[in-house]
């Protein structure tokens, strides 16, 4: 006997151990995932959500040492919010001031007195600084606010000010995102979940069998996200992404179980032998789908970004867990309740769709010509898609609120003119704020940088020690609480402010300008930070983080495809199948001329091709059993007739979950994530559906030549070949 019959034996031999186990010890398996349901769902609230993006920034990211040189040096943060406060004199604006800086949570206000003396008319005055803090009776007051105290020091704020008061910027954010990320996941669950059962509902024959589904991959998420505890915490991002990807990802292996146990239950008698046998079918096909899967998260590990392997890792322990779940839990759950399932039977509602196949073959050539004209447009404007790097929530709400005009009124309280990066109106939404931090004891260098900040196009103000005291006073002659502002025992702060937006053309320019200016006086020593170094620093990892991310998606991918089919060919078309599927999803924000959020571009890189290459497995492997019986053409349609029903169901539950998390979400990046991953579902599910049945009929005799043992029929015998749209 051969060492690969041995081999082969044996794993039938373990596979039969496994499955009696299953069918033997129903209630000790019920019971021990109950227990470790609730054991980890009472995990779940101790999990912390981590919100801060700029903290997931590679240690040997510029902005992260720099603030870790600020939190280990000074005790005073930096500014973090802005208020608007319409209507004020400078001596009313100047009370209050006074009254801010009483808020508890609230370490330092900042306003026009800081940077300029008031004491002289204002008319004298540099107009770009002036107006950054005070214009057309309108005080913007710059604020340092505690982590976690942004919602408190709003209200509070709003009441000092009567209402006429409007708080913006990171401190505000943050508190919104917090408050959001929990509701947003539960009111996008709303929607998609009665959208699941309507699906599951119409393509399976039992009025129970969605809830059965549901409960078993909503089993593994419970898990999943209590097993987070381990981690210490979770990204926004992961929090708010995961469980809908991994219900949507893993539904269909549930789906499958299932169905193969009604077919074997035709053929047997005995549930629990039916079941037996369902498992050992089902399991190198659910097993090579969750790998596909897995593999395509594991590419987002390798992020230099490290939001990438929290969101990566998350989702690889979400696929392996639901994998167990459904071929454990599954399995003994339907065998304790089948007489239910066979009680609630309803007729199918799905038509047999069995003459998708024969319109598509015949479609073959114009659907190949068609895909090679739009593929390398495609590819070139994925690669031009213009990205932005902001969270900020009210983005996207204002989109979508025609009501939502609090940042237009900041605007024209604010003033700050026209900025050139397309953000529009500047004001209160169009400051940003840029910490420097150079190494103390040069006052005369620190005076020349601020007087050299000043000149900058975009630079309205500079707030330094040498700026505000001067340079012939000492430090050490005034009290600590002065001098905190500015000293640390080894460095200088110098706060700049600039009408940019946080982020795009001219905001980035503008870091550049400040670094270049400090690093003229101070060369690698001097340390920026700041939302907008932080989107700057972003920027320059994104399109090195975008091409690791596909290449090793698609070289893991490759290798599974590889090990399954034993084919040097269909590898490649599948992979082209799906990534020109994602070459126009990504491509179309930059023909529509717009940007989209840098998260989205890079999960979606990792997880549309990671998902949607099931359903080509599927399509494919029909198309392999059915070729080795009959020729080409027929072999291809009765494939697609045979699979396009499970990639249906699996495409709609997929999309759908993107459209809800789109549909739900006000941050822009989980927000991006949905839409591009429910309009990216949609076009895999066109390509298999369309392009791939060509490109099988069209390749068919090379795909035989190139395939191992592939036993095509006709071909071992002088088949000429099938002509494509032929029968």
């Amino acid at each position: 006997m051969t060492p690969g019959a041995i081999t082969g034996r044996n794993n039938i031999y373990a596979m039969d151990k496994f499955t009696h186990f299953l069918t033997g010890h129903k209630i000790i398996i019920l019971l021990l995932f109950t227990v470790i349901s609730v054991l980890f769902g009472a995990m779940i609230p101790g999990v912390a959500v981590n919100h801060d993006l700029a903290g997931y920034l590679p240690p040997d990211a510029p902005s992260t040492k720099a603030l870790e040189t600020m939190e280990r040096e000074f005790t005073t943060p930096m500014p973090n919010a802005t208020l608007t406060v319409k209507d004020v004199t400078i001596a009313e604006a100047m009370e209050l001031k006074g009254r801010l800086a009483e808020i508890p949570g609230v370490s330092s206000v900042t306003w026009l007195d800081d940077v300029y003396d008031i004491g002289i008319p204002l008319e004298m005055g540099e107009a770009k600084t002036i107006e950054e803090f005070y214009r057309d009776g309108a005080a913007v007051f710059s604020l340092a606010v505690d982590d976690g105290r942004g919602e408190d020091v709003n209200a509070a704020a709003k009441q000092l000010t009567s209402g006429k008061g409007l708080m913006e910027g990171e401190a505000l954010n943050s508190a919104e995102m917090v408050g959001a990320t929990t509701s947003e996941v539960m009111n996008a669950l709303k929607i998609l979940l009665p959208l699941i059962i309507a699906i599951l509902i119409i393509s399976t024959s039992s009025w129970v069998e969605p809830l059965y589904f549901l409960l078993v991959i909503g089993v593994s998420i419970i898990i999943n996200m209590g097993t987070n505890i381990f981690f210490g915490d979770v990204s926004f991002i992961t929090y708010a992404v995961s469980p809908i990807l991994q219900l949507a990802c893993s539904l269909d292996y549930a789906v499958f179980l299932l169905h193969s146990f009604d077919r074997n239950r035709r053929t047997c008698d005995d549930p629990a032998e039916a079941m037996r046998r369902a498992v050992r079918e089902s399991m190198s096909v659910v097993a090579a789908s969750a790998a596909t899967t897995v593999f395509g998260f594991f590419a987002l590990n390798f992020m230099n970004f490290r939001i990438g392997a929290d969101l990566g890792l998350n989702l690889m322990k979400g696929i392996a867990l639901s994998f167990a779940s459904v071929m454990i839990l599954l399995p003994v759950l339907t065998l304790l309740t089948y007489k239910f399932i066979d009680r609630t039977r309803h007729r199918p509602f799905m038509p047999a769709l069995a003459g998708i196949g024969r319109a598509i073959t015949f479609a073959a050539v114009p659907v190949i010509v068609i895909v090679a004209v739009v593929v390398a447009p495609s590819f070139l404007g994925q690669g031009k898609t213009e990205f932005v790097y902001n969270y900020d929530a009210k983005e996207v709400a204002a989109e979508r609120s025609p009501g939502a005009d609090g940042a237009d009124e900041a605007d024209e309280a604010g003033g700050g003119g026209e900025t050139d990066d397309g953000g529009g109106a500047g004001g209160a939404d169009d400051d940003t704020i840029i910490a420097l931090l150079v190494p103390r004891g040069e006052p005369a260098a620190e005076k020349r940088l601020s007087d050299d900040l000043r000149e900058l196009d975009h630079v309205t103000g500079v707030v330094s020690y040498a700026e505000e005291v001067g340079t012939d006073i000492p430090a050490e002659f005034l009290p600590k609480d002065v001098t905190d502002n500015f000293y640390s025992e080894n460095y200088a702060r110098i706060i700049v402010y600039a009408d940019t937006r946080s982020e795009g053309d001219e905001a980035f320019r503008t870091v550049r300008e400040v670094n270049e200016k400090a690093r003229a006086y101070y060369g690698d020593e001097a340390l920026s930070l700041g939302e907008s170094v932080n989107s700057y620093d972003m920027s320059t990892l994104v399109r090195k983080d975008n091409l690791t991310v596909s290449l090793i998606a698609i070289l893991s991918i490759f290798v599974v495809l590889l090990i399954t089919f034993r084919s040097a060919l269909l590898p490649l078309i599948l992979l082209l199948t799906i990534e020109t599927s994602i070459w126009i999803n990504l491509s179309i924000p930059y023909f529509e001329g717009k940007s989209i959020n840098f998260l989205g571009y890079l999960v979606l890189s990792a997880v549309q091709l990671g998902t949607t290459v099931d359903y080509a497995i599927l399509l494919t492997n029909k198309y392999l059993k059915r070729r080795r019986r009959e020729p080409a053409a027929g072999a291809v349609r009765g494939a697609l007739a045979e699979s396009f029903r499970s990639i249906l169901v699996s495409a709609s539950v997929l999309s759908a979950a993107g459209f809800s998390l789109y549909g739900t979400a006000t941050n822009s990046a989980v927000s991006e994530i949905g839409l591009l991953l429910g309009r990216g579902t949609l076009l895999s599910l066109v390509m298999v559906t369309f392009f791939l049945p060509s490109m099988l009929l069209f390749c068919d005799r090379a795909i035989g030549r190139t395939t191992y043992r592939a036993g095509f029929w006709g071909l071992s015998h002088g088949e000429e070949g099938q002509r494509i749209g032929g029968s």
